[in-house]
C-alpha cells in the first residue's frame, strides 16, 4: 500500500502519541520493586506488569483512532484489521535490562503498510531519547541521524544482545567468525544498540532468534540514517529470525557473505 507524505506525517505523529502513552504506563515501574513472570521457552523470557500496561495503552489508542488497522504486539499477539496497515508493537524491548535497572531498553512502534514497515519509533523515556525513522530520514529528537562510514570489518565495532540467541551450531559459528574479525565486540543493548548504529557509534549488529516486533520499528530508523538491515540471506528483515544491520553498505555486503550460508 502506497502512503503519501501527508499520511506518513500523520502516522508518525500518532506513533509518537503511542510512545507517550507507553512511557506513562512504564515509568512508574522502572527501578521499582515488581513481580516478573517467565513466559518460558528455550531462553529466560521475562515479562512484567509494565510490559502489559504499556501494550494495553497503545492498543486502546489504536483501536479508538484507527479501528480498521491491524495490531501485532508481543504480549497480546495479532488483531487482524480490515486495512492492510498494521501496527507492530514491543512495549519493552529489553525486558532483561529493564528488570536489572539498566536503561538499555525501549518501546518499539512500527507501522507496516502491508509490504514493509514505513514508520518506526524507538522511545527510551528514562533517558529522554526518541528515535524516529520514515522514508524521509531518521532523527533523534530534531537532530538528523547518519550512520558512519566503515567499509572493513577489521575496523568495525560489532554488537549483539547475547550469544545465547544463536540456536544452532552453524549460526553460532557464523557469528563467531564475524565477531572474531571485528575490532571491538560488545554484548547487550537490545534495541538501543540498533539506534546507536543509526547514530554512528556502532558499525554492525548480528543477531538471531528475533521476532517481527523486535525489528520492524528499527528498520526505518536504520535505513533512514543510511544504514542497511536485512536477514542473513539478504532478504527483508521484517519477519525477524537471523538479522544483520550495518551502517555502511560495503561492510554489510562483506558480513552478509560470511553469514548467508548459516541461515
Amino acid at each position: 500500500m502506497s502512503l503519501s507524505a501527508a499520511q506518513i506525517g500523520e502516522f508518525r505523529a500518532f506513533a509518537e502519541q503511542l510512545a507517550d502513552a507507553a512511557a506513562a504506563a512504564i515509568q512508574p515501574y522502572f527501578r521499582a520493586s515488581l513481580d516478573v513472570e517467565d513466559k518460558g521457552g528455550r531462553l529466560y523470557d521475562p515479562v512484567t506488569v509494565a510490559d502489559k500496561a504499556a501494550e494495553d495503552a497503545m492498543r486502546a489508542l489504536i483501536q479508538a483512532r484507527y479501528p480498521e488497522h491491524g495490531i501485532l504486539g508481543e504480549e497480546q499477539g495479532v488483531a487482524v484489521g480490515s486495512s492492510p496497515l498494521t501496527w507492530v508493537l514491543d512495549p519493552i524491548d529489553g525486558t532483561r535490562a529493564f528488570i536489572t535497572g539498566l536503561p538499555l531498553w525501549g518501546t518499539l512502534i512500527a507501522l507496516n503498510d502491508g509490504e514493509r514497515p514505513r514508520v518506526g519509533v524507538m522511545n527510551q523515556p528514562f533517558t529522554g531519547e526518541r528515535f524516529v525513522g520514515t522514508p524521509e530520514g531518521a532523527w533523534l529528537g530534531n537532530a538528523a541521524l547518519k550512520t558512519r562510514a566503515c567499509s572493513d570489518l577489521a575496523s568495525a565495532t560489532l554488537m549483539c544482545t547475547t550469544p545465547d540467541m544463536f540456536d544452532t551450531p552453524a549460526r553460532k559459528a557464523a557469528f563467531e567468525a564475524v565477531a572474531g574479525q571485528a575490532r571491538l565486540m560488545r554484548y547487550g543493548g537490545d534495541c538501543y544498540a540498533y539506534c546507536m548504529l543509526a547514530s554512528g557509534f556502532v558499525d554492525v549488529i548480528v543477531e538471531a532468534s528475533l521476532q517481527p516486533y523486535d525489528v520492524q520499528a528499527l528498520m526505518p530508523i536504520i535505513e533512514g540514517a543510511g544504514g542497511v538491515i536485512t536477514a542473513w540471506d539478504g532478504s527483508s528483515a521484517q519477519n525477524g529470525g537471523c538479522v544483520v544491520a550495518c551502517g555502511d553498505p560495503v561492510l554489510h555486503a562483506q558480513v552478509l557473505e560470511m553469514l548467508r550460508h548459516a541461515m
